[in-house]
């Protein structure tokens, strides 16, 4: 979705005498996500983009950091800039301040803007329909994080499928089964993507991932050794900035769990 192309047609077209597609221009960018099944079966989620809307709760269902981190990876490698939308904050505001401050810390820290939004009370609502204006935006996110209900409250004149949490297991159900794209009223396109519950990393080899985490890319030329691993080397700028806190804990395992499960995406 989100393909450019060139067609030919005399008139107007109809479904009787539809537009014949000469040709699909190069894109400028895109989103792909190979498959977590141990297949070798990889898709384009969109290409195309001005802006990833990556839709994420803390609770409700719970937020897998490491998940968020390899569509983040993935959108540093195929030049997506990219939204860090925090939704259903009136759930836990209030009750837990500590879990926004400290996931703020985490990904504001490695250089992604973070935007909290409320479906529910709209909070956030108007600053995101900003954010969003003549622009082309993937909304994508884990199953059951609002991501629906952020577009709906984003235009109330949109439809998409807003499903529940499932009460057994406090995760998502899917709703959204087909990727959709919608023009907004106050200008620009969403592509509405169905909720993900994994998201293989694509042509990227295992000493290629630490330069797609901004906050590794930036200390890494201080490494003693070159190529560095960043896991047992001596010297290494990447651990020491670990150790300071200039990276977080929770990124640098994110980064650890790539490396471990990088043959079983391939």
């Amino acid at each position: 979705m989100g393909d450019r192309v060139r067609y030919e047609h005399d008139g107007a077209p109809t479904e009787e005498h539809p537009a014949v597609i000469k040709e699909v221009l190069p894109r400028d960018n895109y989103l792909i996500r190979r498959s977590t099944n141990l297949s070798r079966q990889s898709h384009v989620i969109a290409s195309n983009l001005d802006q990833a809307v990556l839709v994420v709760s803390l609770m409700f269902p719970e937020i897998k950091l490491p998940f968020l981190d390899r569509i983040l990876v993935t959108c540093e490698v195929y030049k997506v800039p990219v939204l860090i939308v925090l939704n259903k904050v009136d759930l836990y505001r209030e009750e837990a301040p500590e879990l926004v401050a400290a996931f703020r810390q985490i990904y504001e820290g490695a250089g992604y803007p973070v935007l909290e939004t409320s479906a529910r009370t709209g909070e956030g609502i108007d600053a995101l329909r900003e954010r969003c204006r003549d622009r082309i935006n993937l909304f994508s996110g884990e199953s059951g994080v609002g991501k629906s209900s952020v577009i709906k409250a984003l235009d109330p004149s949109l439809d998409p499928k807003i499903g529940k949490i499932s009460a057994a297991h406090l995760q998502g159900k899917h709703t959204t089964s087909l990727y959709e794209m919608y023009r907004l009223a106050s200008g620009g396109f969403v592509i509405d993507t169905p909720g993900l519950r994994g998201f293989g990393l694509v042509d990227l080899e295992k000493e290629e991932i630490s330069k797609y985490f901004p906050e590794m890319l930036a200390v890494m030329d201080d490494c003693r050794f070159v190529p560095c691993t960043h896991t047992h080397e001596p010297g290494c700028a990447v651990k020491a900035a670990l150790e300071d806190g200039r990276i977080s804990a929770e990124r640098y395992n994110s980064y650890l769990g790539m490396l471990e499960e990088d043959s079983k995406f391939r």
